[in-house]
């Protein structure tokens, strides 16, 4: 009897350990070749999840939606500053002179999932969507997933993000999305083996699954319609930090500004989330900061609620 109970439980565990279904899954990000992203592919792979990359060949962080290609035959440093510090993509995923879009040729990522775009974040998820995708499955991915990125996407910022703005992009076409960023202790230039980057994968895994579990329940999508979500992993995660809901929010852990010295360009200070107001204590920048990991649900693109819209036309009611 102790012996059947043992296996009963032991059937149990491994229902729960194996994905409710395989998924057709794009990952995108706006780093290019990480730590973060191979520790995550080879986690959904592991899940039994059929996994396409598709990732800018050159670090692209701030690019937020921009759609633009760096070059249209094959990779120059003509525009990207960062090709010819790195003689290639980053990481050595292409040399110069390669296609401007193809698959990793760096050994160990040719197996044909991993493939790169010199251009901005939201053309690499283009050419994964309208080019990779349907050359596999023939149709859209069952889930687009982008990041998980170097460093928190966290307030207001979210706008100017490449690694938000796939998610946004992909949400646009109805296609389920998800944005994830982890904590700026996940780089990993030389082995692409960075700890935390697993954690952050498997505690990604641990949310697909609860989508997962909740569309077999329900019989619906992953994720409702015209709703995307922003996932931020604080520094130091553990397998134990827990999930929060949250919210954008008005608190900002960046302050950005133009500055004129010691430079021309953008120049930052971070605000103190100890500062935040108790209004502010489900914003996601002070979740992330008190070690939680911060689940934001985006509506997608700038469409206003229903409600806004009757408020505004109400509101404008002389010029209609």
């Amino acid at each position: 009897m102790k012996l059947k109970l043992k296996t009963i439980a032991a059937a149990v565990m491994a229902g729960l350990s194996a994905p409710v279904f395989a998924l057709n899954i794009l990952v995108s990000n706006d780093d290019g070749l990480t730590s973060n992203l191979k520790a995550l592919y080879e986690r959904l792979k592991a899940e039994g999840h059929d996994v396409i990359i598709s990732v800018p060949c050159s670090g692209q962080s701030g690019r937020g939606a921009a759609i633009v290609m760096y070059s249209s035959s094959t990779i120059d440093a003509t525009n990207d500053s960062q090709i010819t510090s790195e003689s290639g993509c980053h990481n050595g995923v292409a040399p110069i002179g390669a296609p401007s879009v193809g698959p990793f040729t760096k050994a160990g990522f040719t197996n044909g999932d991993y493939h790169y775009v010199h251009g901005t974040p939201v053309m690499a998820t283009m050419y994964g969507l309208d080019i990779l995708a349907q050359q596999r499955w023939g149709k859209a991915p069952d889930l687009v997933i982008s990041g998980p990125n170097e460093g928190q996407n966290v307030g207001h910022i979210i706008v100017s993000s490449g690694t938000v703005s796939n998610a946004q992009f992909a949400a646009s076409r109805g296609i389920p999305a998800i944005a994830l960023s982890a904590g700026t202790d996940t780089v990993d230039n030389s082995a692409l083996a960075n700890p935390n980057s697993a954690i952050v994968a498997d505690l990604s895994i641990t949310l697909l699954r609860e989508l997962e579990y909740k569309a077999q329940k329900y019989g619906g999508a992953l994720l409702p319609g015209s709703i995307a979500l922003n996932v931020n992993f604080p520094n130091a995660v553990t397998a134990t930090t827990p999930f929060v809901p949250t919210r954008v929010g008005s608190f900002d852990l960046y302050n950005l500004k133009f500055v004129t010295s010691p430079y021309i360009g953008l120049g930052y200070t971070l605000n103190d989330p100890r500062a935040a107001t108790a209004a502010q204590a489900n914003d996601e920048s002070v979740v992330v900061a008190n070690h939680k990991i911060a689940v934001t649900p985006m509506q997608v693109g700038y469409e206003a609620i229903y409600g806004a819209q009757v408020l505004m036309s109400n509101y404008l009611d002389g010029l209609f």
